[in-house]
């Protein structure tokens, strides 16, 4: 049986095309644990030096770092609230706490966003939770769900000095 030229170099580029394509595939990282990630940072965007004491109703300025390794995009939210030790979120169950704001964008995979936010705590008392949640939107199902991560920090409340 003989080849005319024309099969040949179809059946040449189906073998390079198909070749190519393996080896992309054995040579791309696989995304073998999935995952997202939450951070609380600082008003400049660090580590560390937190605020212990705010005044009630005045505006407290922190960082949100978020990162996605779920080997797609992501529709994200970060869901501010306010509680104590006993309305913390889990892993598995987020904070019963009402949502007072939120942010919302997408990332990538492998790639994150860090983010300035305004909040205030207007009730004062010690130890009050300020609470952060990551939650991401599923398209399929047309809702948003609680990823697991959260973080928060405790500052002391005091009201605002009498002028």
């Amino acid at each position: 049986m003989r080849f005319d030229d024309e099969v040949f170099a179809v059946v040449m580029a189906i073998i390079v095309i198909g070749s190519v394509f393996g080896i992309a595939q054995t040579l791309r990282p696989a995304v073998t644990e999935r995952f997202t990630a939450l951070g609380l940072l600082n008003s400049e965007c660090l580590i560390g030096d937190y605020p212990k004491t705010v005044v009630a109703g005045d505006n407290v300025t922190l960082c949100i770092f978020v990162f996605n390794y779920n080997g797609t995009p992501i529709y994200y939210r970060v869901q501010f609230k306010i509680g104590d030790n006993s309305t913390l979120p889990t892993n598995t169950t987020p904070s019963p706490m009402p949502v007072l704001k939120y942010w919302e964008g997408i990332i990538d995979h492998n790639q994150n966003t860090t983010f300035k936010v305004n909040v205030s705590v207007n009730e004062p008392g010690s130890k009050k939770a300020i609470i952060f949640e990551l939650w991401y939107y599923i398209p399929a199902n047309d809702t948003w769900v609680y990823s697991g991560r959260w973080t928060h920090l405790y500052v002391n409340v005091v009201e605002a000095p009498v002028p």
